[in-house]
């Protein structure tokens, strides 16, 4: 079967179950030949095996695709579709098991394989990965070395898996060459979880698609959705136009424009700068001691000193604050040293006209604290908890891996009414306190569930749909009972939560571990949420280099609040939880540089960083820097941030300049000088 597009023509051998040919702009871009699908099955024994269209004894060719059948012991039915609309293809798949005893877990497709990367390979692209806010890809094995390397999900849940809606934000992948990118997009409204991937094999790279079917034993599996081939121009920002075109006429539930929503607070409009920092403890795998910021009120002259050097207005967001021990959810309430000296330092904030801010745990379940003499096995014991923990497919709950050096414990299903009863209990009394803003899901990237295939909780006993229909209801709950809070998460509010998350913590510098950090995120949903930049723990730049200003420069250029994590002692740190405490930024040229910036955001530049429209931005010619990055990678970039937005139908750019010195430009051919620890606004 071939189908002639304007651009792409694109050829499937049915019969042989592959894709045989790609050609874009009248060159083959295939890596190599795969099965056209992969699907993952499970049966009553709880044993998980798989078959491709290559294991199809039996093919029915329709005339838009195929029927495949006769996979064995497996007796299942899969029909496979393909059909060109306006210029792009568009895939769709169902999966029909004729036993009972058969569970469809998974489907992988289309199965594509592209070229290697072109740091790998003559001739090859890089990929735009929606992963941690966006980063472009364009050496495999520098990904395959980090932390964030491919991976297949498994129970219990880590923390770093390629899994929308969680550290996946949005639901596509685009591999871009030269001249122009192939585009894939899921483009599903309701939003179920998949595993959106690339990985190496048999020298070229997988473009993944994994759609978790939620569905029970003996049901049946279709995509009411169309996977998407499409070819935007070969820049990451055309390939954001395509998604966002489409994210606009689909919008996730309760989500709307900034500038149309009355419910906001006024903080939220002003950018504030974001202050995090511990009230025990230098780290936090320290002794949990508390330190000079403790009580709560010996932060006020710290916070005060940031506001006279900077001009901004202060978010006091507090870690190490809980009452239980550090990092130990669920239970974080009442707060350390009582209710009475956390309310005193926000009635503080509040009368400096400041904010104060927490840090929560999410859906862990805290048998035993690492950190503390904090212990919950009677609890959980007594009231059989278990009940309510993430289970493996035979229905048996495991200890949790995520944050393991601060606690033991299982992982909350907040699909269960135990498991909902238990987070109302924990984090109700929240809702009703003196914080402004909760980040109430840390350690749940994107605002994302864990992975539960328990057959006892109620749900499908596999990832789908329904994980996330039940964090938005759940969410949806927490926002009608806030107070006008506001709540976040770990990593950027993965798109289905949108609505519901509105100010997080987004690390876009984990993503020098692998790549060039690129605001994919704000230039699709920026005008319906902004983030803040998080307190850049695990930053891959090493400490004894000053590189804060450098990250503060691309948050606030991307429209995100600018964030500094602090020691007790007053000193800015590089990056959360770093155990250098001798190397740390230079805090006169920092506050400086915040406080240039601050006036330009009060002074013009509100207009464009506060929920305006990304547009494509003129590239920007200037000098570059080379920065060492994990595991002794040295990559090098731009000296100097930008971005461009569309405000009230004109265009206009923003340059900023993090360094010491007079940095000089070329854009459009015109010469431009951003002043030192400054940025400069041009129109386009």
């Amino acid at each position: 079967m071939k189908l002639n597009l304007k651009n792409m023509i694109l050829s499937v051998d049915f019969e042989r179950g592959r894709i045989d040919s790609l050609l874009m702009l009248g060159r083959e871009r295939l890596g190599g030949k795969m099965p056209l699908f992969k699907i993952i099955l499970r049966d009553r024994e709880h044993r998980v095996s798989s078959v491709t269209s290559f294991d199809a004894k039996c093919v029915r060719l329709l005339s838009d695709g195929a029927e495949y059948s006769g996979f064995g012991e497996y007796d299942i039915t899969v029909k496979a579709t393909v059909k060109a609309v306006s210029d792009e293809v568009e895939w769709y798949i169902s999966v029909t098991p004729k036993s009972y005893d058969i569970l469809i877990e998974s489907v992988d497709y289309p199965l594509v394989k592209m070229p290697m990367l072109r740091e790998n390979a003559t001739g090859g692209g890089e990929i735009l990965f929606p992963i941690n806010e966006g980063v472009i890809v364009s050496d495999y094995y520098k990904r395959a070395k980090g932390w964030f390397k491919h991976k297949e999900p498994e129970f219990p849940s880590e923390g770093n898996y390629a899994i929308f809606p969680n550290m996946i934000c949005s639901q596509m992948l685009s591999y871009i060459f030269d001249d122009c990118s192939l585009y894939i997009g899921a483009h599903d409204s309701e939003r179920a979880v998949k595993q959106i991937d690339f990985f190496e094999e048999n020298g070229g790279i997988n473009m993944l698609f994994r759609l978790f079917s939620g569905v029970s034993y003996g049901e049946r599996f279709e995509t009411r959705y169309p996977i998407v081939f499409s070819l935007p121009g070969n820049a990451w920002e055309d390939c954001a136009e395509r998604y966002r075109a489409w994210f606009e006429n689909n919008l996730p539930k309760r989500a709307k424009k900034i500038k149309e929503n009355a419910a906001l607070p006024a903080w939220y409009s002003e950018s504030p700068l974001v202050i995090a920092y511990p009230v025990r403890g230098y780290h936090d795998m320290d002794e949990m001691k508390p330190n000079k910021l403790f009580p709560y009120i010996n932060a006020k002259p710290m916070v005060d000193e940031i506001k006279c050097a900077t001009g901004a207005r202060i978010l006091a967001l507090l870690m190490h604050w809980e009452g239980t021990a550090p990092w130990a959810p669920p239970y974080v309430w009442p707060p350390f040293g009582g209710v009475e000296a956390f309310t005193e330092f926000a009635d503080a904030l509040h009368e400096t006209n400041d904010v104060l801010g927490v840090y929560c745990s999410g859906f862990g379940y805290t048998i035993k604290s690492n950190l503390l003499d904090y212990n919950n096995e009677d609890e959980f014991k007594l009231g059989e908890l278990s009940r309510a923990m993430c289970a493996d497919r035979d229905s048996i709950p495991k200890i949790s891996k995520i944050c393991t050096g601060q606690r033991s414990g299982y992982d909350i299903c907040p699909a269960t009414k135990l498991g909902q009863s238990i987070l109302e209990k924990a984090y109700t009394p929240l809702f009703d306190s003196a914080t402004d803003y909760v980040q109430i899901l840390d350690q749940n990237h994107g605002g994302g569930q864990y992975l539960c295939f328990s057959e006892k909780h109620g749900h499908a006993p596999t990832a789908g749909l329904w994980m996330t229909h039940n964090m938005q209801e759940m969410l949806a709950r927490w926002n009608d009972k806030s107070n006008g809070k506001i709540f976040g998460c770990e990593s950027a509010s993965a798109e289905p939560f949108i609505g519901n998350l509105l100010y997080n913590d987004n690390r876009f510098e984990l993503n020098y571990i692998f790549g060039r950090p690129v605001p994919f995120y704000a230039y699709v949903y920026h005008e319906y949420i902004r983030n803040f930049m998080g307190n850049q723990v695990c930053c891959p730049f090493p400490s004894e280099v000053d590189t804060i200003r450098y990250r503060l420069a691309y948050s606030f250029a991307i429209g995100d609040s600018m964030t500094l994590s602090m020691t007790p002692d007053g000193d800015i740190l590089s990056g959360w939880s770093t155990r250098d405490f001798v190397n740390f930024p230079d805090k006169e040229k920092t506050y400086r540089f915040i406080k240039n910036l601050t006036a330009l955001y009060k002074n013009g530049g509100k207009d464009l960083l506060y929920c305006a429209r990304m547009v494509k931005p003129e590239p920007v010619i200037c000098d570059s820097v080379t920065f060492e990055v994990w595991d002794g990678f040295k990559n090098t970039y731009p000296e100097l941030h930008y971005a461009a937005y569309e405000v009230n139908g004109e265009r206009r750019q923003i340059i900023v300049n993090p360094w010491d010195e007079d940095k000089n430009c070329k854009i459009a051919e015109k010469n431009y000088t951003v002043p030192a620890l400054s940025a400069i606004i041009i129109d386009l």
